[in-house]
């Protein structure tokens, strides 16, 4: 199973990376490559492009309804359903309650951009895992100011078939029961550090800290750690810094086009 890395822009685009938008994806015994789209935020359908295929996906999980998580899904409805060979077949998208209204209400109301034909949209079930070939993703409801979920993912090792590993994605949140949960005993967690400890101390139930991020990973026992979601304004080595003050383990940025392999 590997992680590529889309977009990691914060809140909005930065001047050097889309917002929210990672593939997961995995082989399966037969050699067929399944591929997961988590988030598709603001300009991310163009490095989806460039480090992806459009129109071969598995499945869209969106972790909540912000639009730095969701607005090129409209556009990539444009790029499946007008491609000159011919619409795609509907791709499952999982999302929380609203998701199908959402997008909707964000594709207008001109025929030529709606959405029905290409999403097959369902609600996340925290009870019900999504089963991708060989991956597993399970959703876990996190905290933020609308309903939001992280999601866990365990599938085969990519140096190692045989050999089950996990990575979590935190989506965004503050430091809460479904983040330990995400973090419990996963090979690589993908977490959000939009704020910084001092400054942004009054904002509680929105976003992490690179210090929160780190302990969630160090009380989880997490084998790798990577901060993302970090806005423009944002020194990225500060959300490092406090991370690594409180986790031991290896500790990156995540950048679009790095692929992280578990």
């Amino acid at each position: 199973m590997r992680l590529v890395v889309l977009g990691c822009a914060g809140s909005f685009p930065g001047p050097d990376s889309a917002a929210s938008g990672y593939l997961v994806q995995a082989d399966d015994a037969d050699g067929r490559t399944w591929t997961v789209l988590l988030d598709l935020g603001n300009g991310a359908l163009g490095p989806l492009q460039k480090y992806g295929d459009p129109t071969a996906l598995d499945m869209i999980g969106l972790s909540h309804l912000h639009s730095d998580h969701i607005a090129d899904m409209v556009v990539l409805n444009v790029l499946r359903r007008y491609r000159p060979d011919g619409p795609c077949d509907p791709v499952p998208v999982y999302g929380p309650v609203g998701t199908a209204d959402r997008l909707a209400t964000m594709a207008g109301k001109d025929p030529a951009t709606d959405v029905g034909g290409q999403f097959a949209v369902r609600e996340w079930d925290p009870a019900v895992p999504v089963h991708v070939g060989p991956m597993t993703l399970t959703p876990v409801p996190v905290e933020h100011p609308l309903p939001a979920f992280g999601v866990r993912v365990t599938g085969p090792s990519d140096t190692d078939p045989a050999r089950t590993v996990a990575l979590a994605y935190t989506g965004d949140t503050d430091a809460c029961p479904g983040l330990a949960a995400l973090a419990a005993g996963v090979d690589l967690l993908l977490s959000e550090a939009a704020y910084i400890e001092g400054r942004d101390d009054h904002w509680r139930g929105i976003h992490l800290t690179g210090r929160r991020a780190g302990e969630a990973a160090a009380r989880g026992g997490a084998g790798r750690l990577v901060l993302t979601h970090i806005p423009a304004w944002n020194d990225p080595a500060v959300a490092v810094a406090e991370a690594r003050s409180v986790y031991d383990g290896p500790v990156d940025l995540a950048v679009p086009g790095a692929v992280h392999a578990l």
